[in-house]
């Protein structure tokens, strides 16, 4: 009988960064990634400042301006995740992570031109066509954001072998965590300075900022050229794709394959608790002694720190536990954590040592199920199957950032704390259950010869 950890092919030498950061097929893919997640955070200060300084009038709230921008970002995460992951399974992973980041940066170093140009044309159905002309822009970038994340994640398997891949995820966990923290703690600051350096005229115009963030873009673009991934042409099917056969196809292989369908279940989770955590920060620090309501943006990195802690703590110890094993752990502490939090609400120092933990056993639970989703995909589905989880996991952000609010406003902050605590520990569970009979099912398997 095999007795070796469920989802776990790891061995001890491939613990810690070590082996990652000596691989550098992985390091240029990091690079890249570090510089699109950076710009990414970036591109929403640029829209503020171009909202503030072109369509905002004295005295009127922004939030409206801002929201349809957040909208515009959100659709084609709903509308074209599952489809990019069938493009991307046909294309080479190295060419669509060029393009879409040089193609973003394109977009972005346009905007104060289309602008310029929209200056005579006021309105268009009472709306300024300039600020049309941002939401179209949000759109295309966010349409080609959803073709470089499955391809992202997709070459990660390609240049990382299948024994590193939890620390490669790891790492990749702390730096999105990191970007997150940072680039929006220093995107202000960094792109009022760019203006400034170009002079007054060129700031009412925001071209500094213009320029970082689109520089990021392709930035990006210009390292991952040198990203060699082994992909040759006989890979790929030439025949056009059928788009719904080939998403029925990615559907049908996460009803068949368990341990992928509960990775994604639990990535979906992980990520509805932290939607709606996002939006009950600003009611928690509201209410907290010492903290104000524009203030929630400290338990939110309090989490983020705890998260990229462990998420780092697993590179170099996640190897000897199984992932499912892991997953269960990270659910039940995310539960106790959650309930932590409902009773934290007095004291400043309680919550964030509550948040802090969330983070911490959040990492228990998306890295090890990341990993499962790349080491267990073959390399013709992994397109479909990360497009499907990029679809699912924006919904996942989404409904909860309209549903929490209304929820918290009914039933108050503590019952629906613990009704997140119910749901995680609950998934967590039933995801453990059923890898744990598909386990049995293959010890008899192999017991009794097939």
């Amino acid at each position: 009988m095999d007795r070796r950890p469920l989802y776990s092919s790891r061995q001890p030498s491939s613990q810690g960064f070590a082996p990652v950061l000596r691989n550098p097929r992985f390091l240029t893919l990091w690079g890249g990634q570090i510089f699109s997640q950076l710009a990414d955070k970036f591109y929403l200060v640029l829209m503020i400042a171009f909202i503030d300084s072109h369509f905002k009038a004295v005295g009127q709230p922004i939030s409206g301006w801002v929201s349809a921008i957040m909208i515009a970002n959100t659709i084609p995460a709903v509308l074209f995740g599952s489809l990019a992951g069938v493009y991307v399974d046909r294309w080479f992973k190295k060419g669509v992570l060029v393009v879409s980041n040089l193609m973003r940066g394109f977009l972005v170093l346009i905007v104060p031109t289309l602008l310029w140009f929209s200056q005579d044309i006021k309105t268009w159905m009472d709306l300024p066509v300039g600020f049309l002309i941002l939401l179209a822009v949000t759109f295309l970038v966010s349409t080609l954001t959803q073709f470089f994340a499955p391809a992202e994640q997709a070459t990660l398997a390609l240049v990382v072998r299948n024994r590193h891949l939890l620390a490669a995820n790891s790492l990749n966990t702390t730096t999105t965590m990191a970007v997150l923290i940072v680039g929006f703690a220093i995107g202000e600051p960094l792109l009022a300075i760019a203006d400034r350096l170009l002079g007054t005229s060129a700031a009412s115009w925001n071209f500094g900022k213009v320029l970082v963030v689109g520089g990021a873009y392709i930035v990006a673009g210009l390292i991952l050229l040198f990203l060699r991934t082994g992909e040759k042409s006989e890979h790929f099917r030439p025949e056009p794709p059928h788009i719904f056969d080939d998403i029925l196809d990615g559907v049908r292989y996460l009803q068949e394959n368990h341990r992928v369908r509960n990775a994604l279940m639990q990535l979906v989770i992980l990520f509805s608790v932290f939607a709606a955590l996002s939006v009950l920060a600003v009611r928690m620090a509201e209410i907290i002694p010492a903290m104000k309501a524009d203030q929630f943006g400290f338990l939110l990195a309090a989490g983020g720190v705890g998260l990229a802690i462990n998420a780092a703590i697993l590179a170099y110890w996640g190897q000897r536990f199984a992932n499912a094993q892991l997953s269960l752990w990270g659910s039940m502490g995310m539960a106790a954590s959650l309930i932590g939090l409902s009773v934290a609400t007095k004291s400043l120092w309680l919550a964030l040592a509550m948040t802090t933990l969330l983070g911490a056993f959040a990492a228990l639970v998306g890295v090890p199920m990341q990993t499962t989703l790349l080491a267990e995909t073959p390399p013709d589905m992994r397109g479909k199957v990360f497009g499907l989880e990029n679809n699912a996991v924006n919904i996942a952000l989404s409904l909860p950032l309209a549903v929490a609010g209304v929820a918290e406003t009914f039933l108050g902050l503590q019952p629906v704390l613990l009704a997140l605590a119910a749901l995680t520990g609950a998934g967590g569970i039933l995801s453990w259950y059923v890898a744990r009979l598909e386990s049995v099912k293959s010890s008899k398997v192999d017991r009794w010869g097939g």
